[in-house]
């Protein structure tokens, strides 16, 4: 039996400067929906971390928990990859540079009509 959680997320902005709060709380139930999802986040410096998507905050910053780091390790081959385990993590949005949920085809699209706003 799947339980409803309800999460931290009340005030948030998207990477694109989109204030979820003011834009309606149709925006708020959305972010909501992604609470407790896989997520994937590159940086800036070429690392990605996936973990379990836990808050965003109004600047937009993101706490991922059970967060694994994945770095590239140039000197090998340019496809071989490093990880370690992190825990809890928090990812300021000055450093991101791509953000993905795992969720189906029509919450892409929901997610995509709240930069239309």
């Amino acid at each position: 039996m799947e339980q409803e959680r309800v999460g931290p997320v009340s005030d948030a902005v998207t990477s694109d400067g989109v204030n979820l709060t003011t834009s309606g709380s149709g925006a708020v139930a959305q972010v909501k929906k992604l609470l407790f999802r896989r997520m994937l986040i590159g940086i800036k410096d070429g690392r990605f971390f996936l973990g379990v998507f836990n808050c965003m905050d109004k600047q937009g910053n993101i706490i991922l928990q059970d967060a694994v780091e994945y770095r590239s390790t140039r000197r090998a081959s340019p496809s071989s990859m490093e990880q370690r385990c992190l825990g809890v993590i928090l990812i300021p949005s000055s450093c991101r540079t791509s953000c993905h949920v795992d969720c189906s085809i029509d919450e892409q699209l929901a997610l995509l009509s709240l930069h239309q706003h």
